[in-house]
């Protein structure tokens, strides 16, 4: 059950341990560094999920969800936000945003792939 995961997270060590993790377990991971870069792929592969820092450069994760939910392509693909935001109300706002999940930074490698997968669609 191969599915294409969007990856937008500008640490490359992040990126690099998300992607391994998932692609282990399967996956089709591409990646995008910032915002403007990760909506614009978005839109042209329509991925089945998407992952997203929030704290990016140039345009903040909240900002990137908002946008991808304005593209009617992507209404309905999940979004889980993945953050070191962690304060109270941080959640609620990637919610209010557009994003379906969120899970804290640092990831746990033995739970992560687990967690990303029940957003998955078809799950």
């Amino acid at each position: 059950m191969t599915k294409t995961i969007l990856l937008i997270e500008d640490n490359e060590q992040n990126r690099y341990l998300a992607t391994f993790l998932l692609e282990k377990r399967g996956h089709t991971v591409l990646s995008a560094s910032d915002g403007p870069n990760g909506i614009e792929q978005a839109g042209c592969i329509l991925p089945q999920l998407i992952l997203l820092d929030i704290q990016l450069p140039s345009m903040d994760g909240y900002a990137v969800a908002r946008a991808l939910r304005e593209n009617p392509a992507l209404k309905t693909t999940p979004i889980v936000a993945v953050t070191s935001y962690a304060m109270p109300g941080d959640r609620e706002k990637t919610i209010a945003a557009g994003c379906n999940g969120y899970i804290e930074k640092p990831i746990n490698p033995d739970t992560f792939v687990a967690e990303i997968e029940r957003y998955l669609p078809g799950r």
